[in-house]
């Protein structure tokens, strides 16, 4: 004879194992989500909000019947913890699941679709049971190149986040391996934290809070102290980061749309001021952060006096032409190319939008370009000995390149004769044998 106890839980109705076995995962334990585990996970940590999750699941409801399963599709269903990308009920029972765990998990319709249901699958008012098995989490990447990756330790408040320009006011403790090395309350203006010692990737992230949220920020050198490190604080050259942020609170600056011209040009000389101070102290995507500014405040003002236009197009060449040159630092040369292209739109003879478009194309390996570029310099103004020096260069470039492919294709061609001689060798030798 078995008990209940003997039985297991795929003997049992979803009722008697949830009430026996199961654990409120609820944050105000209102019974809503109720969690047992199948198998236990790996030690370590959960995921947190934001984080980009893999799962396997099975959805029924309480009479067994299936409703869903990513088995089925056997592909894991990917998706973004607690930002309403699933049911509330999910989002409650991964986010409490450790690497490998499987767990079911039962919950309540108002933690599920509630009254309306998901017809015609899911009737209105329906508990539902989940088979869930955690595959893999990893933090919200909040940079293309992956220099960036927040996870959300405290969700905070609304949606409303600072904007660029804003003052933020944060509390942060920066960590190099497991040394603490920065821990204060500090404020600063969204795009210039540098000025207070704060790294870019902070700076970055501020964009993406909101006010009382805690979060861990993972940087790549890049958006650290880079290359440089940082000597207060026993940063060598090249380290990864981690910094615990808290956004204690901040006052948003004006939008594009609410600055008049007045403000935006006003504005604009102060960034141009900023991004110099910037670069000259090789701070290259801070600078950047400066120029973009100005770019954005002014790229979109049509319709005013000559004198103003004017002003305008000479924020814009020199905003554009600056970028140019941090990029050229960056090495971002494509980035080089798409500003000096803007500027050459404005001004089709400008000696430096055509120098430096002529030095990233060379960087690129673009010789016939670059040369171009330069003897453009030079029709502007033939006394640049500098792009003198580059004609030069890429001549030589060209000629090496066409002597390296000659004897690409001299190699090429030799192999081929090779083969055919080998080829025809072989068919002789074939046919004597086959005489005898």
């Amino acid at each position: 004879m078995t008990t209940d106890k003997d039985q297991s839980m795929d003997d049992q109705s979803p009722a008697v194992v949830f009430a026996v076995k199961g654990i409120d995962v609820t944050p105000n334990k209102d019974e809503g989500v109720r969690k047992v585990v199948k198998k236990q996970g790996e030690d370590g940590d959960r995921p947190m909000i934001g984080d980009k999750v893999a799962v396997h699941y099975t959805g029924k409801l309480l009479n067994g019947k299936k409703f869903d399963s990513s088995m089925d599709r056997k592909k894991p269903f990917i998706f973004n913890l607690g930002k309403g990308q699933v049911i509330k009920g999910l989002d409650i029972g991964v986010s409490s699941m450790q690497r490998g765990e499987v767990c079911m998990l039962l919950c309540k319709p108002e933690y599920a679709y509630g009254s309306a249901g998901c017809l015609p699958k899911i009737p209105p008012n329906a508990m539902l049971q989940f088979e869930v098995e955690l595959l893999s989490f990893k933090g919200e990447v909040l940079t293309d190149d992956g220099g960036i990756t927040r996870r959300i330790k405290v969700k905070g408040e609304g949606y409303n986040s600072p904007n660029d320009g804003s003052t933020v006011h944060v509390h942060l403790e920066g960590r190099c391996g497991e040394r603490l090395f920065d821990s204060r309350n500090v404020h600063f203006i969204v795009g210039e934290s540098e000025d207070m010692g704060v790294p870019l990737g902070v700076d970055r992230a501020m964009e993406k809070m909101q006010k009382g949220e805690c979060c861990m920020l993972y940087l790549k050198p890049k958006y650290g102290f880079g290359k440089d490190g940082r000597a207060q604080h026993k940063i060598g050259p090249n380290s990864d980061l981690m910094y615990e942020v808290t956004l204690n609170d901040f006052e948003k600056a004006k939008e594009s749309w609410e600055l008049d011209l007045k403000e935006k040009l006003d504005l604009s000389a102060r960034a141009k001021q900023k991004g110099t101070q910037y670069f000259k102290a090789g701070c290259f995507l801070q600078a950047v952060v400066q120029y973009q500014r100005i770019v954005s405040w002014l790229e979109m003002e049509f319709g005013v006096g000559k004198e103003q236009q004017q002003t305008i197009q000479n924020f814009l060449l020199v905003a554009q032409l600056n970028l140019a040159m941090c990029y050229l630092r960056l090495r971002e040369y494509a980035l080089v190319v798409e500003n000096c292209n803007k500027v050459i739109e404005l001004d089709g003879k400008n000696e430096k939008a055509l120098y430096r478009r002529g030095e990233a194309r060379l960087f690129r390996n673009e010789f016939s370009l670059a040369m171009s570029d330069f003897k453009l310099v030079l029709q502007v103004n033939p006394s640049n000995r500098a792009a003198h020096g580059q004609v030069s260069i890429c001549q030589c470039k060209i000629r090496e390149h066409h002597e390296r492919d000659k004897k690409i294709y001299a190699n090429m061609f030799q192999k081929f004769a090779e083969h055919d001689r080998n080829a025809c060798a072989s068919s002789s030798d074939n046919a004597v044998i086959t005489n005898k």
